[in-house]
């Protein structure tokens, strides 16, 4: 059974699990579990994919229950509407918040994309990030005698391939359990430690305009065992807070409202 953050009847929000596919991939073609079907055998009735999350991230997936809704839906990620956060763990400290406009050359699969063009071009990409809370551990991984992790919040702009993994690797600081663009060592070390044997990145938020009713709509999702765990290690524990799943968040009063 998944956690379902969110329903009625237009559209579906779950808590998706690291390591479970979206939907059905030929290039994982022994892979018997995946988010649609649960879901769909869940609720009992069709789901409509309308955004994707990469395999090993968990968090906030977004479903319509119609063709037309999920159209609707499709339409607001596609012209970035929604607004999506991110929290990742990282190697090192970072210390700073900001914007990075870093373009990004298009990944493709080696098999999906065997006979696609050689052709490539950097593709603008935008990424918020904002530093939450660093620390310095008594265990030694590759050649320093401590380690030392940060707690980072996200917001991507724009929607390419692996941004926020890749855009954290370009300023130096992977995110943890990141095995494509991130530090081997780290990885084993923060597995072997400290539980993390998986990609600490998590989709926390999802706020989005309802397509339905025009309200305005906040989907949060709450950390797994091994994030919850490596929180309670670092003593991070209070900084991101169990706020309630879905809020519906109300129009400024016309007092209220900027000249």
């Amino acid at each position: 059974m998944l956690e379902i953050l969110y329903q009625d009847e237009w559209l579906v929000a779950v808590n998706k699990p690291a390591g479970w596919l979206v939907h059905r991939s030929w290039l994982d073609r022994h892979e018997k579990v995946f988010v649609m079907q649960t879901v769909r055998d869940q609720i009992g009735q069709h789901v409509f994919t309308v955004h994707r999350l990469d395999r090993p991230t968990s968090g906030v997936l977004l479903m319509g229950l119609s063709s037309e809704v999920g159209r609707l839906l499709s339409q607001q990620f596609e012209q970035h509407q929604v607004q999506k956060t991110y929290h990742a763990v990282l190697r090192g400290w970072l210390e700073s918040s900001g914007t990075l406009d870093y373009p990004l050359m298009e990944e493709r699969d080696k098999i999906a994309d065997k006979f696609a063009s050689e052709t490539r071009i950097a593709q603008p990409a935008l990424t918020d990030y904002q530093a939450l809370a660093k620390v310095e551990m008594p265990v030694p991984v590759g050649r320093y005698p401590t380690s030392r992790y940060s707690l980072i919040e996200l917001s991507p702009k724009t929607g390419r391939k692996h941004q926020l993994r890749r855009h954290m690797s370009h300023l130096r600081h992977p995110m943890i359990g990141d095995s494509t663009h991130g530090d081997l060592k780290q990885n084993r070390g923060a597995a072997q430690h400290f539980g993390a044997n998986r990609l600490m990145l998590h989709a926390s938020s999802l706020s989005l305009t309802h397509p339905v009713t025009g309200e305005s709509l906040l989907i949060r999702a709450g950390l797994d065992s091994v994030w919850q765990n490596l929180m309670n290690q670092f003593g991070w524990q209070d900084l991101i807070p169990d706020v309630p799943r879905v809020e519906f968040v109300p129009e400024p009063s016309q007092d209220n409202r900027s000249e």
